[in-house]
């Protein structure tokens, strides 16, 4: 009796593991497919960060910071904290005020001041929020 409860004991161990071993054997994805993976949202990442700094470094969104009370050098400290969703709002903000002020525009329209602002005081309450 000793002997059969011991050999059920042992099968259920080895019925029981088999599933877990089998699983840690094999990945959904190759190696390379995720380190392109982390790449690529590095990459993003830092291009959108750049996006960001590149219409903050602007000196219309300077003098339209000025002029609204805004502090330029806060919003931009506060771009290395932006992640996720936030950044790329943010970044799609700025991407838009890069196009408005593309080709040399000296003059602002209302909607391109609006925008400038809007994306100010969204880096300001994000980094206030997090």
């Amino acid at each position: 009796m000793r002997l059969f409860v011991s050999v059920v004991a042992i099968l259920l161990l080895a019925t029981a593991a088999a599933p877990r071993l089998q699983a840690q054997s094999a990945h959904a994805a190759p190696q390379s497919a995720l380190d392109a993976a982390v790449q690529q949202h590095v990459d993003t990442t830092a291009a959108d960060r750049e996006a960001v700094l590149r219409v903050l470094g602007r000196s219309e969104v300077k003098g339209v910071a000025e002029r609204a009370g805004i502090d330029l050098r806060r919003a931009t400290g506060a771009v290395s904290t932006l992640q996720g969703d936030d950044l790329a709002r943010v970044a799609s903000q700025a991407r838009q005020v890069e196009t408005a002020l593309a080709g040399g525009q000296s003059r602002i329209v209302v909607s391109t001041t609006l925008i400038i602002i809007a994306l100010l005081v969204l880096i300001l309450i994000i980094v206030a929020v997090d």
